[in-house]
């Protein structure tokens, strides 16, 4: 029943990993895998699984996601097909699934300032959106003008101020089912040479401090305030550490890295570690940055 619903009403797969989903490279297989075309099947879907009281995880690029190996037993909705932008004078006008770095990347060749902080993180709009990603001390929220959601059965747009942004959170941590389903952001012409440059630059950066070569799920911490979860996490000495196929990178100790059949619970055996170490030793609680899922 919830096949041939769903298969009428966007593409769906039955053989679908999140290992294959995410870009740590880690999880079990999904039971059902739905990507929606538009805003009425996304609509249809999501009030036939609400209705049905059937679990459901809205997915983007997987970049910021750690899942575990059992089965779920519930749907993934992909918004990869939500992929279209428009830009308009002083707004770019962006759908859920678009990739960052691309979005960057466009806009920097029309001469557009807005995403060279994001130029580098390897997630879709919705992911940084939910996250209020940053880098280089830029975020979303600096951006965000308004944000298109899926709430109740129903669109509607929320202002940036209503979004309750402050550092790697929003509004969306804590209504869960709201579905981000597009957003406008502001944009501000500068010199496209000038942007190009910066956004090089920021990426020759990233290359050389970050492992870029490995599967990871980026940053695995939050920075304290006053400080940096890499100096903790070198500081009790777990650079390099090892559980199985997962380890704390050489290049950078706030990336944990899969280094090939890494699981979930290898991956958090090591960031619960860190997180208990840091605190005998310093004092400071560090708070993970990944979302953990069916785990």
């Amino acid at each position: 029943m919830i096949k041939e619903f769903l298969s009428q009403h966007g593409e769906y797969h039955d053989d679908k990993y999140f290992k294959d989903l995410t870009t740590v490279k880690m999880g079990g297989h999904i039971a059902h895998f739905v990507m929606p075309e538009n805003t009425d099947e996304l609509k249809c879907i999501v009030s036939y699984l609400k209705t049905n009281g059937i679990p459901f995880k809205v997915l983007g690029n997987g970049s910021n996601l750690i899942c575990g190996e059992s089965e779920y037993n519930g749907v993934v909705i992909s918004l990869k097909k939500f992929n279209s932008y428009e830009i308009n004078n002083d707004e770019v006008y962006v759908e859920a699934g678009v990739l960052a770095p691309n979005l960057a990347m466009i806009l920097a060749k029309e001469g557009y300032s807005c995403l060279e902080f994001a130029s580098g993180i390897p997630g879709c709009m919705g992911g940084l959106i939910y996250m209020n990603a940053g880098a280089y001390k830029g975020s979303m929220s600096d951006v965000v003008k308004e944000v298109l959601i899926l709430k109740d059965d129903e669109l509607l747009w929320l202002d940036g101020d209503e979004l309750n942004f402050s550092y790697r959170h929003s509004i969306f941590h804590d209504h869960p089912r709201w579905v981000i389903v597009a957003a406008r952001l502001k944009l501000t012409k500068k010199n496209r040479e000038d942007i190009e440059d910066l956004m090089a630059d920021r990426l020759r950066r990233r290359k050389e401090t970050q492992p870029l070569d490995k599967p990871s799920a980026g940053s695995c911490f939050r920075n304290p305030e006053d400080g940096y979860a890499w100096k903790l996490i070198d500081g009790i000495g777990y650079r390099g550490y090892s559980v199985n196929d997962v380890c704390v990178s050489d290049k950078h100790s706030n990336f944990i890295v899969n280094d090939g059949q890494g699981t979930a619970d290898d991956y958090l055996s090591i960031a619960y570690q860190i997180q208990d170490k840091v605190k005998e030793k310093y004092g400071i609680k560090l708070v993970m940055e990944v979302e953990k899922f069916n785990c």
